[in-house]
């Protein structure tokens, strides 16, 4: 048994979602017995208990009455009776009946519970019952197994299974659907509520109903796996969850998410975790009952509890009961299974509700923007229940902003990283690790209320999760950093610092919801604007961004002498936003501006950047100054105007200037400037202009207005680029050819060079040196494997397709794709250079080791190869 302990962090909020206590839901169900030859059990079954109910009495040295009118944990409308007007045995089965109790009883009526406790207990097995179930709205008949012992704890911590329940067959709603469902479930996890259950429902073939004739309910159970048959077919699986680990031995996630168990270590104090076949490792015992009511039957189908069918009594009756064991392996019930092909598909293996186990945090301290004028595809905009689809909105100070609005649906909005909520196709699931980030770091938002809520009592909340909802935190709004509340019509700040949710219990290695919202049922007729989402710590370098696909609202566009208006518009080129100045009659400069009252006030201090920081923006002329000797200048100042550097604009592009109608990027260090006399530690004013008094006529564009250090993160791996990294080799798995580097056309320069031409057949690509990998963790999130690739000569076998490998040490996880995979499903093209991406949290999720990466394949597939030349350039595994 392996045992792995996580601490414990309390939920400081949850948002309950109704659900019930036994396993429902309406399942679809499409089952082809025609393609499926289920067969009996096989021959290492032996049977160890049975009672086929032969007498006419039933046997008290196999069955335990249970008598009390507790209601069954689920507010049911019975007594549970010892009387044989409710369970007796004749004609070869076990009648259990539910009626109407005597007047003055404690409940409406009264009916059977039997169970086998401490005399028929099983661990494994195959457990089958033959039975004909009652029907009415209100019926509830099951057949389901308890711990005996209940070794990890009260329900649901030491688990339920239930072999067969049903309610309200036969049952017609007013759409003229007959009920005719049974389910099999698992309970399992934390204590009630947060307890876990999944399972599946099943529909008898042809129309016929469980209440109709006898059925054979049968589940097999071994170690780490239960199925549930229905007349021997196969229609449930459901196995223990397994574990993820990397090379280190660190937990990263799941490869089948299933049940789990969760329990306080009695000799460390802490609780655990448990990923196997816990808590269904233990003996159970088996029950039969007939409830009437409850909280699943009276809230489905045609509601409460139809007295009419129960006036003459309802019955649950039982042709027999039998048990047998594995005699392969009794220890572990392994070895006699009665499978069938594609038993563990997507139709019939259950997904669990096991916690996903947080991956390790890298320890790299990374920034994530979800939005900031621009959509984030890995992060979409979310409404999680009231229907509606938040969108772009342009705000009249803040440009692209998202808009949520609530209706009268209770609802929360934000944004959200999970699969089942990414529509974009080159969105994926990213989990953002902000561990690194605790101690500086924090979640921020800026937000203006448009409409308030119409409920004037209604409060505002934030609330982020973590993990799929393993952790989480829901707070007001009013416990950020800056205390204040929403005042509509207003853009407010607020700030989250991680150090708080941390020790309020989030886990913060998994971050994939943050919710803003009011509170539940509360928030009818808002709306409200959310921008500058992040999760972010201030960076070693600081960084300053006056425009990138919009305007820092601290550094509003100006012109200074000239009367336009500078705009925001949508450059064709690019599809971004971009600032457009126009030069008219006046002489005037244009630009970027700090200075209040018109800007923020607020001086950028680019002194830290000194020795490695860099000014950079994009330039495009759109139509040249009309005078033909006018040449373009480049101006910053500091200080209110004490320091300036004026320079030809051309500096910042080795000397080439602008050609009209295409972008350029402009670059000065930080050093250089400060070498001119410019204060560089109070920035306040950044200008682009046509000489004064020559540019009428000019019009032109900037975006991605920057100040930064560029190599403020460098986590990336270059393989390949003009030459091999001295830590790896260009490399031929069987052929013993030499791949080598050759020259190729411009730009591309030195190239890597694979030729397959001859026998035997062999894949090529880059190996790591002996004891050298690469640990891609810290770009799990963004980063990619990429590279690009030319077939000189395509293989002499036309059908021959190209595939792309990567593996971890010794093979020990990898991951094989087409080529077209990496280039929106393009294959190669003979003579054409093409560009090839995977991202790394796909190759993460199809089951590869990142955090220790050894080699990289690109060849034709196995046996095709021969007479291909290709070469290879620009080898990365990045954040590009």
């Amino acid at each position: 048994m392996t045992n792995i302990t996580i601490k414990a962090k309390p939920l400081a909020a949850v948002l309950i979602a109704a659900g019930l206590i036994g396993c429902g839901g309406d399942v679809k169900t499409n089952t082809d017995l025609t393609a499926v030859n289920p067969s009996q059990p096989v021959t290492d079954w032996k049977l160890v208990w049975s009672d086929d109910f032969a007498g006419n009495s039933i046997d008290r040295r196999k069955w335990t009455f249970e008598v009390d009118c507790r209601g069954g944990g689920n507010q049911e409308k019975q007594c549970y009776t010892d009387s044989p007007e409710n369970a007796f045995v004749s004609d070869g089965t076990l009648k259990i009946v539910a009626k109407p109790a005597p007047e003055g009883s404690p409940l409406p009526y009264t009916s059977a519970r039997l169970n086998t406790k401490y005399q028929g207990d099983w661990k494994y097995g195959r457990i089958e019952v033959r039975a004909k179930a009652p029907t009415g709205q209100g019926s509830w008949p099951a057949i389901w197994m308890m711990p005996t012992d209940e070794v990890y704890g009260g329900w649901p911590k030491s688990g339920e299974i239930d072999i067969f329940e049903a309610v309200n067959l036969k049952t017609v709603d007013a759409e003229g659907t007959v009920e005719s469902k049974v389910y099999g479930t698992l309970h399992y996890g934390r204590e009630w509520p947060n307890n876990s259950n999944s399972g599946k429902a099943y529909t008898l073939p042809n129309g016929a109903n469980p209440a109709d004739s006898f059925n054979t309910y049968a589940i097999e159970w071994q170690e780490g796996e239960i199925r549930w048959y229905v007349n021997d077919y196969l229609y449930q699986t459901q196995q223990a969850s397994r574990v993820r680990t990397n090379s280190r031995g660190e937990l990263i996630g799941l490869s089948h998410r299933g049940w789990f168990a969760e329990y306080f270590n009695q000799v460390t104090g802490k609780l655990e975790t448990q990923w196997n076949a816990a808590p269904f490792d233990q003996r159970f015992y088996l029950i039969l009952n007939l409830a009437v009511g409850g909280n699943w039957p009276e809230n489905v189908n045609n509601l409460g509890i139809d007295a009419e069918a129960f006036a003459n009594g309802q019955t649950f009756e039982i042709d027999w009961v039998r048990v047998y064991e594995c005699q392969a392996n009794p220890n572990n019930g392994k070895g006699c299974e009665t499978i069938r092909a594609g038993y563990l598909d997507s139709e019939t293996l259950v997904t669990g509700q096991a916690p996903i186990p947080s991956p390790p945090s890298s320890g790299v301290a990374q920034n994530l923007t979800i939005f900031d004028g621009t959509a984030n595809p890995n992060w979409p905009a979310w409404d999680c229940c009231g229907g509606s689809t938040p969108s772009i909105v342009t705000d009249e100070t803040r440009g692209q902003v998202y808009e949520f609005l609530v209706g009268p649906q209770p609802t929360v909005n934000g944004f959200i990283t999970r699969s089942a909520f990414i529509t974009d196709p080159n969105g994926k699931p990213s989990p953002f690790d902000a561990a690194p980030l605790v101690e500086k770091g924090s979640i921020s938002f800026d937000m203006k209320v448009v409409t308030p809520p119409s409920n004037a009592a209604s409060t505002w909340l934030f609330k982020v999760e973590s993990n799929e909802n393993t952790t989480a935190v829901e707070l007001p709004i009013t416990a950020s950093s800056e205390g204040v509340a929403p005042v509509t019509g207003e853009w407010q700040t607020f700030t989250f610092p991680l150090s708080m949710l941390d020790a309020a219990g989030l886990d913060l290695s998994a971050i994939d919801v943050i919710m803003i919202f009011p509170a539940w049922d509360t928030g009818n007729g808002a709306v409200y604007r959310v921008t500058n989402v992040k999760i972010a710590q201030p960076a070693d370098f600081p960084e300053l961004v006056m425009f990138d696909n919009g305007v820092n609202a601290d550094w509003p566009m100006w012109d200074c002498c000239g009367g336009s208006t500078p705009v925001e518009v949508l450059d064709a080129d690019t599809n971004r936003l971009a600032a457009e100045f126009t030069v008219g009659s006046a002489p005037t400069v244009l630009g970027f501006y700090n200075r209040s009252p018109l800007g923020g006030g607020n001086p950028f201090d680019a002194s830290a950047l000194l020795a490695e920081g860099v000014l950079q923006f994009n330039v495009k002329v759109v139509d040249a100054p009309a005078n033909p000797e006018s040449t373009w200048m480049f101006k910053i100042e500091a200080a209110g105007g004490d320091s300036a550097v004026e320079l030809p604009l051309s500096t910042g592009n080795a000397g080439k200037a602008p050609v009209t109608g295409e972008w350029a990027t402009y670059t000065f260090s930080i050093q250089s400037l400060f070498d001119a006399g410019l204060d560089i530690s109070a920035i306040d004013v950044l200008m682009v202009f046509p000489a004064w008094g020559t540019g009428e006529g000019a019009v032109f564009r900037m975006d991605q207005v920057k100040i930064f250090n560029p190599n403020a993160s460098n986590d990336q791996l270059v393989l390949f680029r003009d030459a091999v990294n001295p830590e790896w080799a260009l490399w031929d798995c069987c052929a013993g050819s030499v791949p080598k580097v050759v020259d190729a056309d411009a730009p591309y320069g030195k190239v890597a060079q694979f030729e397959i031409l001859g026998w035997p057949e062999t894949v090529l690509g880059f190996l790591a040196n002996d004891d050298v990998t690469f640990d891609a963790t810290a770009l799990l999130a963004n980063g990619s494997v990429s590279f690009d690739m030319r077939v000189v000569s395509p293989p002499a076998n036309t059908a021959s397709s190209w595939m792309f490998k990567i593996e971890s040490s010794d093979a020990a996880t990898a991951v094989e794709l087409p080529l077209a995979t990496g280039n929106n499903g393009q294959a190669p093209v003979t003579g054409e250079w093409q560009r090839y991406r995977f991202s790394l949290q796909s190759l993460f999720d199809a089951g590869l080791d990142i955090s220790d990466i050894k080699v990289l394949m690109v060849f034709p597939t196995w046996g095709t190869g021969q007479g291909a030349v290709y070469q290879i350039d620009n080898v990365e595994i990045s954040n590009n």
